[in-house]
């Protein structure tokens, strides 16, 4: 599987979009998981940008919603267990 590094450019646009939301502490961004309908919003740090993992996610993401998600955040298409596993093996590295 290919890996995408995203230029310092997309990682400040996906980082001024999040910092929208009022309730995000510096070094977090928040993002939405879920299929269809059900979404739900949660708020990680922002060094999962950098990490192969994530990534993965971002990509599908992109793949499903391009760079304008309709949650007007970071939007990750997939199941909230896949997300929430993916997550708690990155914050245990």
């Amino acid at each position: 599987m290919m890996r995408i590094r995203f230029p310092s450019v997309l990682a400040k646009q996906i980082l001024r979009r999040s910092s929208k939301n009022l309730d995000v502490p510096k070094g977090f961004l928040a993002v939405y998981v879920g299929l269809e309908t059900q979404k739900k919003r949660f708020v990680v740090p922002v060094s999962y940008l950098n990490e192969p993992l994530f990534q993965d996610l971002l990509s599908k993401a992109e793949e499903e919603f391009g760079f304008d998600p309709p949650m007007g955040g970071l939007t990750i298409p997939c199941d909230e267990d896949i997300f929430i596993d993916a997550t708690s093996r990155l914050s245990r590295s």
